[in-house]
């Protein structure tokens, strides 16, 4: 009962005391500009619905103009279940979740800092899961007055098990998710850029292997729809790879 989407968020949180280790590689790639990033999270169960962590990235990147390499913008985040139903085989729970994106990076290609509240339901069961979240990302100004346009996403998760295992087994879950963004536009000194803004819509295919308290989760996200403002790159594809170890 400890599985959670890969790019949306689920409502699982650690047990009261808990350590979580998941060091991860991310990829970005939007017509000549890609970023990578090769980050290492911890998370720690304050208690058994309230946990806590911080996300250490480094980042690659790389505009079509101007690439930078050094240490990204230190992200801490938290998310409380205020909602859990237990029935035989299945687990249904709600849960909150802040996370705050310093502005902190060496990386000069880092943007400025952000807050993001969201709010997330998960159904799991013995072959399937669903799970659906909601966000919204308030972005703040840079030091130059260039504020990025906040963001709502949406998610919308389904998850099957083929093959029932035990927990000292291998086990390993297919999942397929409906990923949204709705962007507003930059702003310049309070001046609106033509070129920014839209929203875009992504299907991101995954799996999550685990044994006993590790955990290997990867997926590709593919754009499927984009009506972006102006004239704009639309996202090529994002990757994830995410390693996790529970203590």
């Amino acid at each position: 009962m400890a599985h959670d989407p890969i790019f949306g968020i689920g409502p699982h949180v650690l047990y009261k005391g808990g350590i979580e280790i998941s060091p991860e590689f991310h990829r970005n790639k939007k017509g000549p500009a890609q970023e990578d990033e090769l980050g290492l999270g911890l998370t720690y169960g304050i208690t058994g619905d309230w946990s806590a962590g911080v996300e250490l990235p480094y980042t690659w990147a790389d505009n079509g103009t101007n690439s930078n390499n050094g240490t990204g913008d230190i992200r801490l985040f938290t998310k409380y279940r205020f909602w859990r139903n237990d029935q035989p085989g299945i687990q249904e729970s709600a849960a909150i979740l802040l996370k705050t994106k310093t502005n902190t990076g060496s990386n000069t290609l880092s943007s400025a800092s952000a807050n993001t509240l969201g709010l997330t339901y998960g159904f799991e069961g013995r072959s399937w899961y669903r799970w659906a979240s909601l966000r919204y990302q308030a972005n703040n100004k840079d030091s130059t007055g260039l504020k990025h346009g906040n963001k709502i996403l949406i998610d919308l998760v389904a998850g099957v098990r083929p093959n029932l295992t035990g927990y000292l087994e291998p086990d390993t879950v297919w999942l397929l998710e409906l990923n949204g963004e709705y962007a507003q536009q930059t702003r310049l000194n309070g001046t609106a850029i033509n070129n920014s803004g839209g929203n875009e819509w992504f299907l991101s295919p995954g799996i999550f292997w685990t044994q006993r308290n590790f955990a290997v989760k990867a997926a590709i996200q593919v754009p499927i729809s984009s009506n972006l403002k102006g004239v704009q790159d639309k996202t090529d594809y994002r990757a994830k790879l995410i390693l996790e170890w529970h203590m």
